[in-house]
């Protein structure tokens, strides 16, 4: 493996574990911040590390404002709306299943991906991978149980729609940011400082609630901010820029993993087995729809070999 390709590699292994652990703090930050402030918190610290690494490297900021405003547009869509939403989310369900949620950017990434990108259409496999996806999410929201309009039902939908907004900023930043070769670190505070200005800007609305700080909390924000918004999401650009948009969102698939275990082990947080089997048949749809699905085939072709 060439040097290039294993440092993706090795910035797409940390990233899954990096995200997987984020939920289980942003649990945390819930224990005395309310879901505004996290996701202010979480962005402004992520900035302010993509800051201090910016002027480090001593990389200059770019003066192209049609950059600026598709920085903009990447900030709602990888920032302010999915923070928010899984903030306010994970007050209702448990973080482990928040994160098996998250699972489903890439299956959304390639559904969105196939009408923006022409060279991510559809195929046979991926729209396999698609229908795995779906039965997938059906399975873990336990629909057998039927349709209760509540808060928990209402928090599941609100982690669909953040992994949404991913899906589309992922096609995003592949199509309009990625092709102009920007250094991934300023990338990565162009969205962080454009998501802090906003979401400053809804403060009065949207986090002006009283504050509780303690270790736990504070320990919480800045592993979230600084990990995992700020250089997590330099880590993310460039593997992108490397892999596409499909294959990069895929590191969705490895946090259920970490977020789970982390949920179990620390919180005490219980798991239905609806949900771990849902996510499998996520991971297999996402498996099917990279082509990583060919049982079939393999056996056709060990049968030609014994005939011959």
């Amino acid at each position: 493996m060439r040097s290039a390709e294993f440092g993706v590699t090795v910035r797409f292994a940390l990233l899954a574990v990096v995200w997987g652990a984020s939920f289980l703090f942003i649990k945390v930050g819930l224990g005395g911040l309310s879901p505004g402030q996290v996701a202010l918190a979480r962005v402004g610290l992520g900035a302010l590390a993509l800051a201090v690494l910016l002027l480090v490297r001593r990389r200059p900021l770019p003066r192209d404002p049609v950059l600026w405003g598709h920085l903009a547009v990447v900030s709602v869509l990888l920032c302010v709306v999915p923070f928010l939403l899984f903030s306010w989310a994970e007050q209702y369900i448990s973080s482990g299943l928040a994160s098996i949620f998250n699972a489903t950017t890439p299956l959304v990434t390639m559904l969105l991906a196939a009408a923006a990108l022409p060279e991510e259409r559809f195929t046979p496999p991926r729209v396999l991978g698609l229908l795995l996806g779906f039965a997938g999410v059906l399975t873990i929201v336990g629909v057998w149980h039927g349709i209760d309009v509540s808060h928990q039902l209402t928090a599941q939908l609100a982690c669909l729609g953040a992994t949404t907004c991913y899906g589309a900023c992922f096609v995003y930043l592949r199509r309009f940011v990625s092709p102009r070769g920007t250094d991934p670190v300023v990338v990565a505070f162009g969205q962080t400082a454009s998501a802090t200005v906003i979401l400053g800007l809804l403060t009065p609305v949207i986090a002006a609630t009283p504050v509780r700080l303690d270790l736990p909390v504070v320990a919480s924000m800045l592993a979230l901010g600084v990990f995992g918004t700020g250089i997590a999401y330099a880590w993310n650009t460039r593997i992108i820029a490397a892999w596409g948009a499909a294959n990069a969102s895929a590191v969705t698939y490895l946090t259920p993993v970490v977020g789970v275990l982390l949920g179990v082990l620390v919180l005490g947080e219980p798991v239905s087995w609806n949900q771990p089997a849902g996510a499998l048949l996520v991971v297999l749809g996402i498996l099917a729809a990279h082509g990583r699905l060919r049982l079939r085939r393999s056996t056709r072709a060990e049968a030609e070999l014994v005939r011959r």
